[in-house]
């Protein structure tokens, strides 16, 4: 081999080894870079997971130490609040007419008539804790209201738990109603905290298992409230109109939006009154006529035979 061969193979084999080396480099780099790589991920999973960690420690103990939301006690309601809502202006009533009612209460028929003391009965059954009857009470006092005096009426608000909580509403236990044309009971089996209240006679449990029933409910709404019964020719079983209208308001509030007949409320909770008042009138006979023959409860005329 000469000089000049073995010069050049000397050469290769150096150019060998560094490429060797470099390549050897090149790839202890990018071990590093993935190694860095694999512990910043593994870092960042870390934080993530401690951070969740910490976020589901903080609601543990928010919810150990956080207080339970508070029901409104019921009190008696105040003087101008039940003012409001029995003295409904008669143009008001006219004004609103069927209003936005969804639910108007259904004709039944062929039914023995439901009384009590003599006379035509309404029955009530709900629960204080009941968003819906918190809504329908506003409508059932102040149609009630055209056919006799109540008493005693109480102010609440339906639980703070359920949907549309704490709506201000009246409550009937503890009331009492008279009228000459009609009777009216009005039964609240479970308080705010839905704990057992007042408890239905035979009778009413009578009427409230059959009625509140297939076929004249569906099967899933069996049992619920509110349930009215119009003497036996209309039953109200749910809210008949959407109690949102009244999120937010105090009991004053939604008694004095009642005389305003553009209010969303009265348009609301006066438009059911008027379907319950033509209900009622159905029930007495057409008396008293100059409610009975307003221009508001006119818009049910023939709905429940009356």
């Amino acid at each position: 081999m000469g000089i000049r061969q073995l010069g050049e193979r000397l050469i290769t084999v150096a150019k060998t080894k560094r490429e060797a080396r470099l390549a050897a480099a090149r790839e202890a780099l990018a071990a590093q870079r993935r190694a860095e790589a694999r512990r910043k991920r593994l870092r960042n999973a870390g934080i993530a997971v401690g951070t969740v960690l910490v976020v589901v420690a903080v609601l543990v103990v928010v919810k150990l130490t956080a207080s339970p939301a508070k029901s409104t006690p019921t009190t008696s309601a105040a003087a101008d609040v039940v003012q409001k809502v029995t003295t409904v202006p008669a143009a008001t009533f006219d004004t609103v007419g069927k209003g936005t009612v969804s639910n108007p209460p259904v004709p039944i028929s062929g039914q023995p008539a439901l009384t009590a003391d003599g006379k035509p009965l309404v029955l009530y059954v709900g629960g204080e804790f009941c968003p819906y009857c918190a809504a329908e009470r506003w409508a059932l006092v102040s149609a009630l209201s055209r056919f006799g005096t109540f008493a005693n009426l109480k102010q609440a608000a339906s639980s703070p738990t359920d949907v549309f909580p704490n709506t201000q509403t009246l409550s009937f236990f503890g009331s009492s109603y008279t009228s000459d044309l009609i009777s009216f009971q009005g039964v609240e089996a479970e308080d705010v905290d839905q704990k057992p209240l007042q408890q239905l006679t035979p009778e009413q449990q009578a009427n409230f298992t059959k009625y509140d029933a297939p076929p004249y409910t569906s099967s899933d709404a069996r049992g619920s409230f509110p349930f009215v019964n119009f003497g036996n020719i209309a039953l109200q079983i749910g809210a008949s109109y959407d109690p949102t209208v009244l999120a937010g308001k105090s009991g004053t509030d939604i008694a004095a939006a009642l005389h305003d007949p553009n209010s969303a409320i009265a348009k609301g909770a006066i438009g059911s009154a008027n379907a319950f008042t033509a209900a009622i009138c159905a029930m007495t006979g057409n008396k008293p006529a100059d409610v009975c023959n307003s221009p508001g409860v006119a818009a049910y005329a023939g709905k429940y035979g009356g």
